[in-house]
This record gives C-alpha cells, structure tokens and sequence, in this order.
C-alpha cells in the first residue's frame, strides 16, 4: 500500500504530466501519452512498485487519459478545419484492429519489452521530425487501400503498446505524404480516441485481478491518477490547439522531433540501468 509520502508526489507528477500531455496533444496530436507514459512510470518506479507491473500500469492508465484529450484536441482542430474526414473514415478500421492486436499483447509482455518498443519508436519518429527536410509538394499524396490498412494495424498496434494516442505513428506518415503538418496533427488527436477507447478496456481486461497494484487500480488503469490527470488534460489541450495553429510548421516539427528525442535517450538509459550496463 501507498502512504502520503509516497502518494502525494505521485499526484503531483500526474498532474503535470496531464498539463504538458494536454498541451502536446492539442499542439502535435499525440493524445498526451508521450508525456503521461514515462512520467507515470519514473513515478511509480520510485513507490516500490514491482517493475514487472510499472509500464502496464502507465501504459493502461495513458489510454484511459488518451479517450477524453483527444475529444478535446480533436474537437478543437474540427472546428478549425484540421480534420480530414475522408482519411479518417479510410483508416479508421485499420487502426482499431491494431489496437486489439497491441493491447493484448502489451498486457502478458513484460514491461521491459513495452519500455524498449516506446523507446525505439519514439528515437525513430524523432530523428526523422529533426532531419527531413520540408517537403514542399502542393498537393499530398497518398497510398494503395491495402498499404493504408497495413499501416492502420501497424500504428494502432504500438500506440496500444506505447499507451500513446496515434500520432507518434501518424503524424510522420502523413508529414512524409505531404499533409499539411496542422491537418496531419488535427486528424491524428481524432485518431487518439479510436485507440484510447478500446486500448484502456483491453488492459483494463488483462490486468484484472493482477496482485501488487497501486490503490484503486482496474486492471492496469490506476482510476485515481487517471482522475487527477483527466480533467488537467482536457482543459489544456485547448492551449496546444491555439499553439499549434499560431507557430511555423518547422518549428513545430522540430518541437516534437526534440521532446521525442529527449524521452527516447532518457528510457534507454533506464534500460541499460536495469541491464547493469549504467
């Protein structure tokens, strides 16, 4: 069991990683989880939590967060226009199926192995938001039917896994067929509720009657840091909305590249501690 001690830091790292989350999601479409994920797991890390448990319980508990910040952040780019409807209808079935795929498994692998796919994707989305150059093509391009849905899965697959919200995966993707960078980001944050939704219910479902969870834990979705990180989220994913439409679209693409950056090398870091390497 959590005391005060433990517990109230714990909040207040919820808390602010619901506030960042809230700002990334509006500002680059991530649903929140790139923030809310690693810091719940340095937070829970450090109450004595049984580490095989930590990175589900933070995985678990983003997606339940991700449901509510990406109706606020998608709501928010619909009405400015920053949702492509068509694309979302064309993707959407692909993603989810992903989803299901990701989440099972994200829920009987051992937590290292979510820690090293969250890091090694992040590295690789960060490093090609740095280094690619601005693709000036007017018009965006586009995919065969079969090549969308294999990347669906394959994005709904690790953002299950990652506890993110779609647009680690989408937002490049999209960048790389020549969106518009605030459109790419508008239908990724819809993107988010479509692998919130069924994300948190499957580990909800898979870490049920699990021992050695924190208090007030379903499953891997701990409902008190959920409730502390929610309403933070939702609220301040309207500030990233206004950012993400107000600052240049290579400033914004280098704002993501860079906090992915950092988050990578910081859980490769706690890998290699793990491994007695550091």
């Amino acid at each position: 069991m959590l005391d005060w001690t433990t517990l109230l830091p714990l909040l207040a790292v919820a808390a602010g990683s619901g506030i960042l989350g809230g700002i990334l999601a509006g500002l680059l479409g991530v649903g929140g989880g790139i923030v809310i994920v690693p810091a719940l797991y340095f937070a829970l890390s450090l109450t004595g939590m049984d580490p095989a448990l930590t990175m589900q319980v933070a995985v678990g508990t983003s997606l339940a967060t991700i449901v509510f910040t990406a109706l606020s952040s998608g709501y928010g780019h619909y009405k400015k226009g920053a949702i492509d409807m068509g694309l979302l209808k064309l993707w959407a079935p692909s993603i989810l199926f992903g989803v299901f795929i990701g989440g099972i498994l994200g829920g009987i692998v051992s937590g290292n192995v979510l820690l090293f796919v969250f890091a090694t994707v992040a590295l690789a989305v960060a490093l090609d938001m740095i280094l690619r150059k601005p693709n000036e093509s007017p018009e965006p391009r586009s995919f065969s039917k079969p090549v969308w849905a294999g990347l669906g899965v394959f994005a709904g697959a690790v953002s299950a896994m990652m506890g993110i919200g779609g647009g680690t995966v989408c937002v490049p993707t999209l960048s790389f067929l020549s969106y518009d960078i605030r459109k790419a980001v508008g239908t990724s944050a819809a993107i988010g509720f479509i692998i919130g939704l069924p994300g948190a219910a499957i580990y909800m479902a898979t870490g049920f009657g699990a021992e050695g969870l924190p208090p007030f834990s379903f499953g891997y979705v701990n409902l008190l840091l959920a409730a502390v990180i929610i309403p933070l989220s939702t609220s301040f994913a309207r500030v990233g909305v206004k950012l993400a439409h107000a600052i240049p679209r290579r400033a914004l693409k280098l704002c993501f590249g860079l906090f992915l950056l950092v988050t990578s090398l910081r859980m490769f870091g706690d890998l290699l501690s793990q491994a007695g390497w550091l």
